[in-house]
């Protein structure tokens, strides 16, 4: 991922577009009709801004489907303006949909750490703020070890100089966030934040970790 440093840079480079919370609007808006999606397994997570953490999942292989929203907060029915506040306890978050048959929750995890700084505090890159805070959700007590267990390997890597900031909490409820949320990069490929941070990142993991690309789906 890239450095604060060098975001802090891009920031100063074209600040009016150096956050998730900039350059959005109602164009563009996803029909909110969904295939069945019962058939696959979910997993939760939040990881900064939810626009490249959508877009990297779904370019992951046995992903179906990632839907962007808010999780982790106690506010009902909250709406972006209301958790960019970060008074909602809210975090911008994806849903994937996954086949367990063909991506295990291990590996989720794997492309889950490998995607974000893990060791930044209430944030990502220029992204600051409880609402683009680190969480793994979990549904039952596998995944809650399979979460502490892969922290703990983190930890013990002597990959970061600093210890694991994601949060590990149970999965209570996921708020799908407004349609112009959903499939954001997609739909906007010109917006200075999509190129120049979310684009950046997903090519950074997709270059470390090949294998794990659905074919045609390379940024």
């Amino acid at each position: 991922m890239k450095s604060l440093f060098s975001l802090l840079i891009l920031a100063a480079m074209i600040p009016e577009f150096s956050s998730c919370a900039q350059g959005t609007s109602n164009e563009n808006l996803k029909n909110n009709s969904k295939e069945d999606l019962s058939k696959y397994s979910q997993a939760t997570f939040a990881a900064g801004c939810f626009w490249h953490e959508e877009a990297l999942f779904e370019s992951i292989k046995g992903v179906k489907e990632a839907v962007s929203g808010y999780a982790g907060g106690t506010i009902k029915n909250p709406t972006y303006e209301s958790v960019e506040t970060g008074l909602t306890g809210h975090a911008e978050s994806v849903t994937v949909y996954y086949d367990p048959s063909v991506i295990s929750y291990a590996t989720l995890l794997k492309v889950y750490f490998a995607g974000q700084d893990p060791t930044q505090v209430n944030g990502q890159g220029n992204d600051i703020g409880t609402q683009y805070r680190s969480i793994a959700f979990y549904n039952n007590s596998t995944e809650k070890k399979l979460i502490e267990d892969y922290i703990k390997t983190l930890n013990a890597s002597g990959k970061y100089n600093k210890p694991i900031a994601v949060q590990v909490m149970p999965f209570t409820k996921f708020w799908r966030a407004e349609n112009y949320h959903q499939d954001y990069i997609a739909h906007n490929p010109g917006s200075s934040y999509v190129k120049y941070v979310s684009i950046p990142e997903i090519k950074h993991f997709q270059k470390e970790y090949p294998e794990l690309v659905k074919p045609g789906h390379f940024f």
